[in-house]
C-alpha cells in the first residue's frame, strides 16, 4: 500500500487530536521524526479516506473508528469520527447507536462488523472461523475483513499515541 504525501506538520491529524502545537516542545520532539508523522497520517488517509474503498464504505470505516474510540475512552478520538460521520449524513441515533451498548438500530451488516471490532479489540484470541464466516455472509470479502482488522489495528494505535503523547506532555 503506497503512503499518501503528508500533510503540513501543523494539520498533522495526531497533533490536533492531542492539542499539540508545531512549536512546543513536544511538538518539536515530534517533528524529530518525520517519518513517523508522515507514515501515520499516510496510514491514517490510505485506511479512512482511501480513493479504493473494496468494499468496506466511508461511513462503515468511521463506524468502526468510532467504535475503537469509544471502547477505548479515546475522547478526542470519538469526537473526530462523530463529526465525520455527521460529514457524511449520518444521523444521531446511528451514530450514538455505535457508541453505546444498542447496536440494534445498525444494519445486520454494521451489526456484525462492530460485534467484530468488538471481538477483535478486547478479546482477539475468541475469534473463531465462524466469526470470520459470518463476516463473509454479512456480504464482506476476505480483502474488507482484512481491511476492517488493519483499520482496528491502526486506531489503536492512534489511541496508544495520543495517551504516550498526553503523558509526555504533563513531563515536559
Amino acid at each position: 500500500m503506497a503512503i499518501p504525501e503528508t500533510r503540513l506538520p501543523s494539520d498533522d491529524l495526531i497533533n490536533q487530536l492531542s492539542g499539540t502545537s508545531p512549536d512546543s516542545a513536544l511538538g518539536q520532539l515530534r517533528a524529530q521524526r518525520p517519518d513517523i508523522i508522515r507514515y501515520a497520517e499516510g496510514n491514517y488517509r490510505a485506511l479512512l479516506e482511501p480513493q479504493d474503498l473494496a468494499g468496506v464504505s466511508r461511513i462503515e470505516r468511521e463506524l468502526i473508528a468510532l467504535r475503537v474510540a469509544t471502547l477505548t475512552a479515546s475522547q478526542p478520538l470519538a469526537e473526530w469520527h462523530r463529526t465525520r460521520l455527521r460529514e457524511l449524513g449520518v444521523g444521531a441515533a446511528e451514530i450514538a447507536a455505535v457508541a453505546g451498548a444498542d447496536i440494534a438500530l445498525l444494519s445486520p451488516r454494521q451489526q456484525g462488523i462492530i460485534r467484530h471490532v468488538d471481538r477483535v479489540s478486547q478479546v482477539p484470541a475468541t475469534s473463531t472461523a465462524a466469526h470470520l464466516a459470518e463476516l463473509t455472509a454479512a456480504g464482506l470479502s476476505p480483502r474488507d475483513i482484512v481491511i476492517i482488522a488493519q483499520l482496528t489495528a491502526f486506531l489503536s494505535f492512534q489511541v496508544r499515541t495520543l495517551i504516550g503523547l498526553r503523558l509526555l506532555a504533563e513531563d515536559l
